[in-house]
């Protein structure tokens, strides 16, 4: 049986939904699950985690605290090595992105991020290739093997477990150059766009970024939604890059994607095929995303959105 190491997300104190999918897919192999949690949690979050499957939970408490990547990914290392723990997953986030590969280059160890699939046994990976085309299968060798899971690629399943909780201590203070100046937040109430489950997206049809506030006031009515772009939006300035879904952007799986306004070009279908239920929303019966949609609707997108918020807004009032 091998201890498997799971980098636990949170963000204001709140464990990431995104989290539970990656634990079911480490425990389907049967092997020790150790969360490594960087900050200190509550007992709802370290209930969360329990209900889910872990068997061990090890917060690492760094000196000096506070969010810096290259001291968390020397502590995550450290927290590896005490453990003996040479199997870790973590999340394709943004997080994710800036400590994995450092971790990886600390351990000299091959990493493969955004995963959609993993066999720890055979240490296989599988991703997307081709904008979204073909699926890749990965086979990695080395002491110590690194996998970014895709957020919500694979179904939360409880596990009850009963875990050990321990703390481990580590000075990061001689570890690193880099000074962490500001941390500025994004749009609040929204959620990351990797990891949000109903994704509503613009793009040319918005006309311009003032009209992308439509789409926030309806993501706002919905717990959990995120508001994306396409790049076309975004290389006009409407948005930021933070939000582009594409080849080039953010690749999302949300459990439903609303296409507002969007033609469906190669580059944005490799960001958002894979959701589960796609919507789309267009003047245009031919444009390509219709063809790749679940449901669509043929019509004016600032008819539509406004009455959906308003229905939202109402169903909402009732509860």
């Amino acid at each position: 049986m091998k201890k498997i190491g799971l980098l636990i997300e949170i963000k204001d104190g709140v464990l990431k939904p995104a989290n539970l999918s990656m634990i079911t897919a480490a425990r389907t192999a049967g092997h020790h699950l150790i969360a490594i949690l960087m900050e200190t949690t509550t007992p709802r979050v370290q209930d969360q985690l329990a209900t889910y499957g872990v068997d061990q939970l090890v917060t690492a408490i760094m000196e000096p605290p506070g969010w810096n990547p290259d001291r968390w990914a020397h502590a995550i290392v450290d927290v590896l090595k005490k453990n003996d723990i040479h199997t870790l997953l973590g999340l394709t986030t943004a997080q994710g992105k800036d400590l994995l590969p450092r971790v990886a280059a600390i351990l000299d160890a091959p990493l493969v991020m955004d995963c959609v699939h993993v066999d720890i046994d055979e240490q296989m990976a599988k991703t997307s290739q081709y904008s979204g085309k073909t699926l890749a299968t990965f086979h990695l060798s080395g002491r110590t093997i690194l996998y970014g899971m895709r957020p919500n690629a694979v179904t939360p399943v409880p596990h009850p477990a009963t875990p050990d909780i321990t703390e481990h201590r580590v000075d990061t203070s001689k570890t690193t150059g880099l000074e962490v100046l500001q941390v500025a937040s994004g749009q609040s109430g929204m959620q990351n766009l990797s990891e949000a489950e109903v994704i509503i997206s613009g793009g040319r049809g918005l006309t311009n970024g003032d009209n992308f506030d439509l789409l926030v006031d309806c993501a706002r009515e919905i717990e959990g939604a995120a508001v994306g772009a396409s790049r076309v939006a975004v290389d006009s300035g409407w948005t930021p890059y933070a939000m582009q879904v594409g080849q080039t952007g953010s690749k999302v799986n949300p459990k439903v994607y609303i296409a507002c306004g969007i033609s469906g070009s190669i580059q944005h279908l490799a960001g958002m095929k894979t959701s589960d239920l796609i919507i789309a929303i267009n003047l245009d019966a031919d444009a390509a995303i219709i063809a790749h949609s679940d449901y669509f609707v043929i019509g004016d997108l600032f008819t539509i959105i406004p009455a959906l918020t308003q229905e939202l807004r109402k169903n909402k009032a009732l509860l």
